[in-house]
């Protein structure tokens, strides 16, 4: 037997897998939607790729707890589509405070040093995006999110290797850009 518009929500609260894949089948599109408008701002496709693996595997450990018929079932996916975003959110502008409020708190550099370290990352966060949308999630995984190489691999799906080539390769095209465009400072 199959899951259908009928039996998924019954399937699902017995844990048969293909109730889970009808459920990303038919409502992967809305989940999107609800993740995308909240994380769009971080501008960051692995984070909201694993957001929304996140949302599918709380319905499933979640499933006994719901009570309702499709439509109910509809808004109550909804709702943890948007607080699991909302949650990414939070986590994500945190590691970003933390990283900035890491420049912001050092005692030992003057007003002047603060003031040119905040036009720096300006200048390389107008570089990034400069940059092909993979290569450019990379470096703000890499360097404003703090995440491993191997971590970038797993989430991009692509191999280590090819995530320390294109570090490499955008190191230098950011360097030829900030020398062209002459930017001042140390961007890169």
């Amino acid at each position: 037997m199959k899951s259908t518009d009928i039996n998924f929500i019954e399937r699902l609260q017995r844990q048969e897998e293909d109730a889970l894949e009808f459920i990303v089948n038919t409502y992967l599109p809305l989940i999107k939607g609800v993740t995308y408008k909240v994380l769009s701002p971080l501008r960051n496709d692995g984070v909201m790729e694993e957001c929304i693996n996140d949302i599918f595997l709380s319905i499933w450990n979640n499933s006994k707890k719901f009570h309702g018929d499709t439509t109910d079932f509809r808004k109550w996916i909804c709702a943890i589509a948007k607080f699991k975003a909302i949650d990414y959110y939070r986590k994500a502008m945190k590691k970003m405070e933390l990283t900035s409020g890491y420049t912001e708190v050092d005692p030992e550099k003057s007003a002047e040093d603060e003031l040119i370290i905040l036009e720096d990352r300006k200048e390389l966060l107008q570089l990034i995006d400069l940059l092909e949308p993979v290569d450019r999630d990379i470096f703000i995984m890499k360097y404003f999110l703090g995440l491993k190489n191997e971590d970038i691999s797993i989430k991009l799906g692509l191999t280590k290797a090819s995530i320390d080539n294109r570090i490499y390769r955008g190191k230098k095209k950011l360097n030829q850009k900030a020398t062209n465009l002459k930017l001042g400072g140390s961007v890169v």
